[in-house]
């Protein structure tokens, strides 16, 4: 069956929910009911089409508006901001759409098996485990470890959405190429902060922003950006990905987020490591690596360079002969902390949101998780790379293996970020993340139906 055929329980479906909009808004105001037809839009496309409704995800990752609707109390993270975005009802939608179509629909699968579903969901029980026990210990205060684990879960639910409705190759380039028109943009609202002399963040972020969140998702983006221009052949596409790489360096400079350069420059070792059989290519990352120091504008300079040899107010940690930062030892101080108190709960931790707020992943998840969740942790991104590496030497097509590639790339500067930030949990960075691991899982299965168009799955 044809995907653009609309099936009787669809129609069906539409009609009542339209006879319920209508009756709906002759008894709503002016703008509650233009708020309740953007709703039904969104609606209607989830349940309709999916894949469609992948792009608008896309499109509000980094451009949805952040609303506060109260506050969480914690024993741990203390009280914080309870908060939502486009993107997290988007997804509340499609979810709920997926579902019905599910139940009408008997020959759609709820969730198509990849090789990381089991990972994902021990780390999951672990993650849910490690809260219940938290609350019951009085570590968790139990509505505020329920909303931190929807939040560390909901970017497992983009993967699971790109597995279940990408049906194409033609769908994959398409969202890749939504997912780096989005960043262009972000690159250049970033650069149009530099003036302010503030550091830049994304859109919507509040009065303090979060450059670290920005440039950790400019990294991913530009590991992207580099694995699909190392395989792409076309010198247009070429020329065009390297000018987003220009425009993603600059946003990224403007965030003077040290753990991003940290990210940055990892990445750029990566790709050196993987260039060795070509030496054109590795006598240019090497050029650009030696004079990035020199070009590099004051104020990110300024920023590496406090991290070291900063104004010092007592206290402060030194290596050596070197004194740390404030900034930097205050950093290292919640990770001997957080650490010398994981002895007390070495195998589960404390549960999400038990413990301190900790600007470091793997410390952050031995806090609230223990061994059991970094042992999943790790379990976990050891068969994303494996199964990534897999597609990276099997595929043929250069777009997809420059995907592939782009995503190896973008895992290690992403374990590199984490050193210095909880990149794992973060939103911004892990929808795009896990959006793109999403699609390189399943493009095996895409190449096997390529070449037998009798096993392609019908969309619905």
């Amino acid at each position: 069956m044809h995907a653009s055929m609309v099936k009787p329980q669809d129609a069906v479906i539409v009609s009542v929910l339209a006879a319920v909009l209508a009756l709906g808004l002759t008894l709503a105001t002016p703008t509650i009911g233009m708020q309740v037809v953007f709703g039904f839009l969104i609606v209607l496309v989830a349940f309709t089409s999916v894949p469609a409704s992948l792009f608008l995800l896309i499109f509000s990752m980094l451009l949805s508006p952040e609303i506060a609707v109260g506050r969480v109390e914690g024993r741990g993270v203390g009280a914080r901001d309870l908060s939502f975005r486009v993107d997290d009802l988007l997804l509340v939608i499609i979810g709920f759409s997926w579902l019905v179509k599910t139940i009408i629909y008997r020959d759609l699968a709820l969730i198509r098996e990849t090789p990381i579903n089991r990972p994902i969901i021990y780390y999951m029980l672990v993650c849910v485990l490690a809260t219940l026990i938290g609350v019951i210990a009085g570590h968790v205060r139990p509505l505020t470890g329920f909303f931190f684990i929807l939040k560390y879960f909901e970017y497992f639910f983009v993967f699971f959405m790109v597995v279940n409705h990408v049906s194409t190759k033609r769908q994959v380039v398409s969202l890749v190429m939504a997912l780096l028109a989005i960043c262009f943009v972000i690159s250049l609202y970033a650069i149009a902060q530099i003036p302010s002399g503030q550091r830049a963040s994304a859109p919507f972020e509040g009065e303090s922003g979060e450059p670290n969140t920005l440039g950790g998702y400019l990294v991913f983006i530009m590991a992207i950006v580099m694995g699909l221009f190392l395989h792409l052949k076309s010198v247009s596409i070429r020329v065009v990905l390297a000018l987003l790489m220009g425009f993603i360096s600059l946003a990224l400079m403007a965030t003077l987020s040290r753990s991003s350069y940290l990210a940055a420059g990892v990445l750029i070792v990566a790709v050196a490591a993987t260039q060795w059989r070509r030496p054109g290519m590795l006598a240019i990352i090497l050029l650009l690596a030696i004079t990035l120091p020199f070009v590099a504008p004051d104020n990110v300079k300024n920023r590496v360079n406090e991290t070291f040899f900063g104004r010092q107010y007592g206290g402060e940690i030194t290596v050596g002969k070197v004194g740390l930062d404030l900034s930097t030892t205050e950093r290292l101080r919640s990770w001997q902390y957080v650490l010398k108190d994981w002895l007390h709960n070495p195998v589960l931790g404390r549960g999400v949101t038990g413990y301190a707020w900790a600007d470091a992943q793997y410390v952050k998840i031995l806090g609230e998780t223990g061994l059991a969740g970094l042992v999943a942790f790790i379990f976990l991104i050891v068969r994303l790379w494996r199964r990534a590496r897999e597609t990276f030497l099997k595929e043929q097509d250069p777009f997809c293996k420059g995907l592939a590639h782009g995503l190896l790339l973008g895992m290690v500067a992403m374990l590199a970020h984490g050193i210095g930030a909880n990149t794992f949990i973060i939103i911004r960075i892990m929808e795009p993340f896990w959006l793109c691991a999403g699609l390189v899982m399943i493009l095996p299965r895409l190449t096997a139906d390529q070449a037998n168009p009798a096993a392609q799955r019908v969309s619905v």
